[in-house]
């Protein structure tokens, strides 16, 4: 049985996700494995048309192909992005229908699920037959239930293969409409008031819906606004997950390429940052996923608090509820806020005016404001991960986040630092262990819950 290795790392063979690919082939030796590393020579693989040819051939002559990668902001590496919409540029998707997939990836749990919605969706996009996703810690394999499981994952696909099991595809074919943005009459300009405006986009193409939407967002401002094409930012290739930021958040790139100066003097600078981009496949493009990648010299450290946020997209937004909430997920651990979405697949062109007219009003507004809203999951657990992590076992690659934890407050809210609740514990445990104080107890405690927050009630207004 031949199974096919896709590696998205950019490190190659050094990368962690192969190891555990290489036990896999260990424990399975009656298989060959064959590995191509997509992640670190994606330049050659979209340059040199005979080894793009030879990876495609390789496919044709597997019985299953296995997606093996590192998280990379949410989602795989911008170079692993690029190597599928080469697949779909380049019209190969019928060598990869029908194959068995899956998916294998290493992480700290931090959306590792966005992930792997992504290439399944992928998977059922190139009419693969998925069989499962696998994603383990990135030490798994040094426990002997983490090998027993990669074990179990290994089986459950090659015995797929070999039975020839029927699969069900999960994610619907998604639907884009043809439509033609055709904006009116530019609206009333409103003055900035000094807040900074940062648009970004992934390269305007004439006439098409994208440019108009941005043009749109421009319009709406008076005075400068500052409209940067990403494509026009230099940025030699995406991170190479080498860490070298962990220390003082200074990048292997940094002197080499532009990204930093503009990020710092751009980005990290903006009151009002607005995201334009296309729907290319079930993401935005690789453009944008190099940009999310490079901004990882920050590592773990949200620079963006306090921001108001807006996505313009062009395409089947709402056909994407993955994709929403990765962009989503991004901004809440930045602490940013957002405004709202627009996208141009509802609505006539005068609606789709009003939408964008309403969101760059809002945004302004919000900006002077200082809005701010409660984070959800997305924030808050994605927070408590890094968190865990960064106190624990990464702190001496990511001493720079430590220290910007420690500054914003983040250790605080582990629940042994709370010594009141600490103590109403201690306290509070060994009488409710006691059936008539129990009884009483829970008697009282629908009052006592609302009690505090009926005092703020009263002194409203």
């Amino acid at each position: 049985m031949k199974i096919l290795v896709l590696n998205g790392s950019p490190k190659g063979d050094l990368s962690v996700t192969l190891q555990y690919v290489h036990y896999l082939q260990k424990v399975n030796p009656e298989c060959s494995f064959k590995t191509y590393n997509i992640g670190q020579q994606i330049r050659k693989i979209e340059n040199d048309p005979a080894f793009f040819a030879e990876i495609i051939e390789q496919v044709r002559q597997a019985d299953g192909v296995l997606w093996a990668f590192p998280l990379y902001i949410l989602i795989v590496h911008a170079h692993y992005k690029r190597f599928i919409e080469l697949i779909f540029e380049r019209g190969v998707q019928s060598t990869f229908a029908g194959k068995y997939a899956a998916t294998l990836s290493t992480s700290i749990h931090f959306f590792d699920h966005t992930a792997h919605n992504y290439m399944h969706g992928i998977c059922d996009d190139l009419g693969m037959r998925f069989v499962e996703a696998f994603s383990p810690d990135i030490v798994d394999l040094l426990e002997e239930k983490g090998r027993a499981q990669l074990e179990q994952f290994g089986r459950h696909f090659l015995e797929a293969i070999r039975m020839q099991s029927p699969y069900q595809r999960r994610y619907p074919v998604i639907q884009p409409r043809e439509f033609t943005y055709e904006p009116g009459p530019a609206p009333l300009p409103v003055q900035t008031g000094g807040k900074k405006v940062v648009i970004l986009h992934d390269g305007i193409r004439l006439n098409s819906n994208i440019d108009r939407l941005v043009a749109r967002c421009q319009a709406n401002f008076s005075g400068a606004v500052t409209v940067i094409d990403l494509n026009d930012i230099e940025m030699k290739a995406s991170c190479q997950g080498c860490l070298k930021c962990g220390a003082s958040y200074h990048c292997a790139f940094e002197g080499k390429d532009g990204f930093i100066d503009f990020y710092r003097a751009q980005v990290m600078a903006a009151d009002l940052l607005i995201y334009a981009g296309t729907i290319v496949d079930r993401y935005l493009s690789s453009r944008w996923k190099t940009f999310f990648d490079r901004s990882f010299f920050n590592t773990h450290t949200p620079v963006l608090a306090g921001k108001q946020v807006a996505f313009v997209i062009s395409g089947p937004y709402s056909q994407l509820p993955n994709l929403n909430e990765i962009l989503m997920g991004y901004v809440e651990f930045q602490m940013a806020h957002v405004v709202g979405i627009v996208s141009d697949e509802y609505g006539s062109s005068a609606e789709i005016d009003a939408l964008v007219d309403r969101l760059m009003g809002s945004m302004l507004s919000q900006a002077v404001e200082d809005s701010s809203r409660p984070m959800t999951f997305l924030g808050i657990g994605g927070m408590k991960i890094f968190r865990d992590d960064i106190w624990g076992r990464i702190r001496i690659i990511f001493p720079a986040d430590h220290n910007a934890y420690k500054k914003l407050g983040f250790y605080k809210t582990f629940p042994q630092n709370d010594l009141r609740q600490r103590l109403l514990n201690l306290v509070m445990m060994p009488l409710l262990s006691i059936p008539k104080f129990r009884e009483e107890f829970n008697k009282q405690m629908l009052h006592q819950m609302i009690r505090p927050l009926q005092q703020k009630v009263d002194q409203a207004g």
